[in-house]
């Protein structure tokens, strides 16, 4: 092995021994970069909610038209779509706020208003009738308050959700999806209005796909995205606040989805609140001073050893 190679190989290690923390603590994180979005005729825009899809290394996102679904890269180009048709007759507005990924192709989009969630399998260029697809409903209907984000638990094949408003809720439990209509056993965590002191919920993910949280108390911990407080925080599942990220100076409009992929890196997106474009936004940790000495430390190990082998 050369150097080069001795060196990345340090550097790697040192990075993911930075992030294995008891949490993200978002405090590190700054905005690394932005993507403009394709309006594809319209369905790009508004876009409301977004998913990390680890076995294909790319995004879902939806707008809250609920016209269909975009998949695109981690830089935000456009790999393709699939279009919503026949929503349920109780949808008047196809308000889709909620999106995850379950693998294998397969993704979840939650209705705020009726707040169903129905489970499709995504084909790009196709379409799917939702009033068809397999659904589970967890909760009443309500106005423009319902269910703003939905997100899965790889761990044990649990759901989390979150409530915009009146009241804000945080839920957390089982989903079995059925055509027809499946059951749901989501219950409140936790006084959500008492306990996060946020103007209103608009979006949730679990942290258990971060790989450097694995078996750490950090898996169980979510990030809970408040589109009227501009601020993203992470929590533990008795609603203590463990770390924040303030949004208010990242963009004027309106961020309503977030996601995380297995390395920590955080991905925001935004409605075109008026612009040319909605937007994705990635947020990344800056490694602690303590981990920048420990990895010098240990590159000046391997030239060492490498000089010394060499001089051998």
């Amino acid at each position: 092995m050369n150097i080069k190679h001795l060196i990345l190989a340090v550097a790697t290690v040192f990075c993911a021994t930075a992030q294995a923390a008891d949490s993200l603590d978002l405090s590190r994180y700054q905005l690394a970069a932005s993507y403009k979005l394709d309006t594809l005729g319209g369905m790009g825009l508004e876009a409301s909610a977004v998913t990390y899809a680890r076995d294909r290394g790319t995004l879902f996102f939806v707008g809250d038209e609920g016209t269909g679904v975009v998949e695109i890269s981690r830089t935000g180009q456009t790999l393709g779509s699939m279009s919503f048709s026949n929503w349920p007759s109780a949808s008047s507005n196809h308000d889709a706020e909620g999106l995850t990924y379950l693998g294998n192709g397969v993704l979840v989009v939650a209705e705020e208003r009726l707040q169903d969630a129905y489970k499709f399998t995504y084909q790009a260029g196709g379409s799917v009738a939702l009033a068809n697809a397999p659904s589970v409903s967890f909760g009443n209907t309500v106005g423009n308050v319902g269910t703003e984000g939905i997100s899965y638990d790889p761990r044990n094949g649990s759901f989390v959700t979150v409530k915009q408003d009146n009241p804000q809720a945080v839920l957390a439990g089982n989903l079995s999806f059925a055509a027809g209509g499946g059951v749901s056993s989501l219950q409140a965590l936790f006084n959500a209005d008492a306990k996060l002191g946020l103007a209103s919920l608009s979006d949730v993910q679990t942290l258990s796909p971060v790989d450097s949280l694995i078996g750490t108390a950090a898996a169980d911990n979510l990030l809970i995205l408040s589109l009227d407080s501009r601020k993203l925080i992470e929590i533990n599942r008795s609603g203590q606040v463990l770390s924040s990220f303030d949004l208010s100076g990242i963009t004027t409009q309106a961020i309503e989805g977030v996601t995380v992929d297995e390395k920590g890196v955080i991905y925001l997106v935004a409605e075109d609140s008026g612009t040319p474009n909605s937007k994705l936004f990635v947020l990344t940790a800056v490694p602690e001073p303590e981990s920048y000495a420990m990895m010098l430390a240990g590159l000046l190990g391997v030239a060492w050893r490498v000089r010394r082998q060499r001089g051998n």
